[in-house]
C-alpha cells in the first residue's frame, strides 16, 4: 500500500500536525488527492452550531486540517476508537487488544485508494496505542505502510528514541524530521549531525528550528487550565501568549524586564497595582492576579482601553506559574496563524525528495 503513509513520534507534542499540513499544502498544491486520519483519535467534539455534521467518530486535528486546507469531507477518515480513560478502562478489564472490524475495512478502503496519498496520524509514541491494537508499530505492519517520524531535538542525546525506533519499525522507518531544534544551532546540526544520522540508517528530510509561535497558547486555553475568572475583556480570548513573566520585583526593574518580552502572561499579586499597570503598558497579552483581593476599577478600565484580559485565579503565584509552563509546547495545533506558520515551516525547511521517490510519487519540488 505504498499510497498510504504514517506520520508518528516518540515523544507526545513533537510537531506531527504541523508536517501533516506542511505535506498536504505541497500535494495539494500539485493536484495530488490527500485523504487524512487518526487510527486512534484522542479528542472528539460534537460539530458546533453551523458546522456541518461528519459521519463517524473525527478527531478534531482533522477536522482542523480538512478546514484549513479546505479538504473534502470524503477526504477527512473517521477513526478507529478513542482514546480516553474510559474505554481503556473497558478495554483493559476485558483484555482486548484487537484493533476490531474497522480496521479491516480500513484496510480495503486504503487498498482501494490508489491515486494520490493517504496520510494517518499515529499517536503521542511508539507504544501508545498497545490497549487498542493501533499503536504506531501495529499500524505501520498491518497497513504495510512506511513511517515518518517527527522527532524533538535538543542536543545528540536526542538520537536514543530513533535509535530505538529504527531498531523496532525496520525497514518501514522511511526517514525523520528534527523539529524544535535551536535556531542558532540548525545549520550546525545540518552539516554536521545530520550526515551522522545518515549513516546510522536514519534518512533526515528536514531540520525545523524552534517557534515561540507554535508554542504558544491561547488564552482561552489558560483560563481553562487554571480554571480561572475572566474580568474583562472575554472577547479577545483568542490572543496567543508565547511567554510567561512573573511580576515580583519592584517596579522599575518590572517596567525594564517588560520591555524585553513580547506576547507575554503576567502573573502577579492581586494587591501589585504598580505591576498591574507597568504590564497593561507593555507586550502583554493577559494579566493573571493571584492572592486575596480584587483589582481596583482604574486597572480594569486601562485594561479595558487597551484590550489585554485580566484573569483571577484562587490558586497561588508558584502553582499558577507550573500550570502555565506546563501549557507551552503541549497544546494542540487549532488557530489558524500557528498552522500558517506551520507551513511555511516546513516548505521552507524540508525536504521530500527521497520520500516521494518512495512513495511512487511525481512531485516537481
Amino acid at each position: 500500500m505504498s499510497s498510504t503513509l504514517l506520520i508518528g513520534s516518540c515523544d507526545p507534542f513533537s510537531g506531527k500536525s504541523a508536517l501533516v499540513l506542511g505535506l498536504t499544502r505541497t500535494l495539494a498544491q500539485q493536484g495530488f488527492p490527500v485523504r487524512y486520519g487518526k487510527p486512534l483519535a484522542t479528542s472528539v467534539r460534537q460539530p458546533r452550531q453551523g458546522e456541518p455534521p461528519t459521519s463517524g467518530r473525527l478527531d478534531d486535528d482533522v477536522r482542523f486540517v480538512g478546514s484549513i486546507l479546505g479538504l473534502p469531507e470524503e477526504n477527512l477518515l473517521p477513526s478507529l476508537h478513542l482514546l480516553e480513560a474510559s474505554t481503556a478502562q473497558e478495554r483493559l478489564l476485558s483484555g482486548d487488544l484487537e484493533p476490531g472490524e474497522g480496521f479491516a475495512r480500513l484496510r480495503e478502503q486504503l487498498a482501494a485508494y490508489p491515486d494520490g496519498l493517504t496520510l494517518l496520524e499515529g499517536t503521542g509514541t511508539l507504544s501508545e496505542g498497545l490497549l487498542y491494537g493501533l499503536s504506531l508499530p501495529q499500524l505501520a505492519k498491518g497497513l504495510e505502510a512506511p513511517v515518518v517520524l517527527v522527532h524533538l531535538w535538543e542536543d545528540s542525546r536526542s538520537v536514543d528514541p530513533l535509535l530505538a525506533a529504527r531498531n523496532v519499525l525496520q525497514e518501514r522507518l522511511a526517514g525523520v524530521v528534527l523539529n524544535a531544534v535551536d535556531p542558532d544551532a540548525v545549520e550546525r546540526l545540518r552539516a554536521e549531525v545530520v550526515p551522522a544520522l545518515e549513516q546510522l540508517g536514519l534518512p533526515v528530510f528536514g531540520v525545523m528550528p524552534r517557534s515561540p509561535l507554535l508554542r504558544s497558547v491561547t488564552v482561552e486555553e489558560l483560563v481553562d487550565r487554571l480554571e480561572a475568572r475572566v474580568l474583562c475583556c472575554i472577547e479577545r480570548l483568542d490572543l496567543l501568549v508565547e511567554t510567561l513573566s512573573i511580576g515580583a520585583m519592584n517596579v522599575n526593574s518590572a517596567m525594564e524586564f517588560f520591555r524585553r518580552r513580547r506576547n507575554m502572561a503576567v502573573v502577579t499579586g492581586a494587591d501589585r497595582t504598580d505591576i498591574q499597570l507597568a504590564a497593561l503598558e507593555a507586550s502583554t497579552q493577559c494579566l493573571i492576579l493571584t492572592g486575596a483581593g480584587e483589582p481596583l476599577p482604574q486597572l480594569i478600565s486601562r485594561a479595558e482601553e487597551l484590550e489585554v484580559p485580566i484573569l483571577k485565579v484562587e490558586q497561588d503565584t508558584l502553582t499558577t506559574v507550573e500550570v502555565i509552563e506546563r501549557a507551552f509546547g503541549h497544546v494542540r495545533l487549532h488557530e489558524t496563524v500557528k498552522a500558517s506558520y506551520a507551513i511555511r515551516l516546513v516548505e521552507e525547511h524540508c525536504r521530500f525528495e527521497r520520500l516521494f521517490e518512495r512513495l511512487g510519487l511525481v512531485v516537481k519540488v
